[in-house]
């Protein structure tokens, strides 16, 4: 058994739908969140950024004695994941290959998409993950850009959100039987989302199947937490506390969390 805390990272607050389903199903497990929130989004930024940005995330959880790092980013999952997990002796897990692998099992005609950030488009490492698996799939991926900032800004509910959502779909509507939501904002434009496709269009939250792997390696390496009376959740943000705290409230659902201001340094690689 081993109660040091899970370390999550993302650009900003997508991966508190990781950390959710992480809350939800391995309630003995405490975790230590960062959102680099300032420099959101990830997703139009080059390689080489988004691999030192991620760098800084790890390096910040690592201070804090984590046993377990997941890249609750798809972003930083496709351009990262390799690269630290290399340099690291702890586990580290990212989205993309629960999330190709639960669009496998869920497809009825073969038919799946991706919607993700720019940069894990460029990346193809979704296609790649569902080809490797099964070559017969067709996938179509589609970058949807305006997705982040309406989340980032607390958006998620108006009505410019349903018409960013509306537009930005367009190109897969009918197309598709399953689609991967790719990047972990997503799932909080989730019911715009299923609204656009339509109903018989199954939806993957990457995130949510990520957890499941996370409890597999938990079990793998004997880290699991044990039960005890105070667990202390850790929220980091890089920017502003107020909106970050909105959306975290609003959407673990756990009560009143706290969240504090970290300026992550900018670190070189390991």
């Amino acid at each position: 058994m081993d109660n040091r805390p899970i370390g999550l990272l993302d650009s900003g607050v997508g991966g508190l739908t990781v950390a959710r389903e992480l809350l939800r199903q391995l309630p003995n497990e405490e975790i230590v969140y960062i959102g680099d929130t300032r420099r959101a989004p990830y997703g139009p930024r080059s390689s080489e950024q988004i691999l030192a940005f991620t760098w800084d995330m790890v390096n910040f959880l690592l201070s804090k004695n984590v046993k377990m790092i997941v890249m609750a980013c798809n972003t930083a999952t496709a351009v990262a994941l390799e690269n630290v997990k290399t340099k690291l002796d702890i586990p580290v897990i990212g989205v993309i290959l629960p999330g190709a692998s639960s669009a496998i099992q869920q497809t009825t005609g073969k038919k799946i998409g991706v919607i993700a950030t720019q940069a894990s488009v460029r990346s193809g490492e979704y296609p790649k993950a569902i080809h490797f698996k099964s070559p017969s799939i067709e996938v179509t991926s589609l970058a949807c850009p305006k997705f982040v900032p309406i989340v980032e800004s607390n958006e998620m509910d108006s009505s410019i959100a349903e018409k960013v959502v509306k537009e930005s779909l367009k190109p897969l509507i009918g197309k598709v039987d399953t689609l991967i939501l790719g990047c972990t904002h997503y799932p909080l434009l989730r019911t715009l989302i299923q609204k656009t496709m339509g109903e018989n269009v199954k939806l993957i939250d990457s995130g949510a199947e990520t957890v499941r792997d996370i409890s597999v390696l938990l079990n793998y390496f004997m880290l699991n937490g044990t039960e005890r009376e105070q667990i202390n959740h850790q929220f980091y943000t890089t920017a502003g506390i107020e909106s970050f705290q909105t959306i975290a409230e609003k959407w673990l659902n756990i009560g009143h969390i706290n969240v504090m201001h970290t300026e992550i340094e900018d670190r070189k690689e390991l």
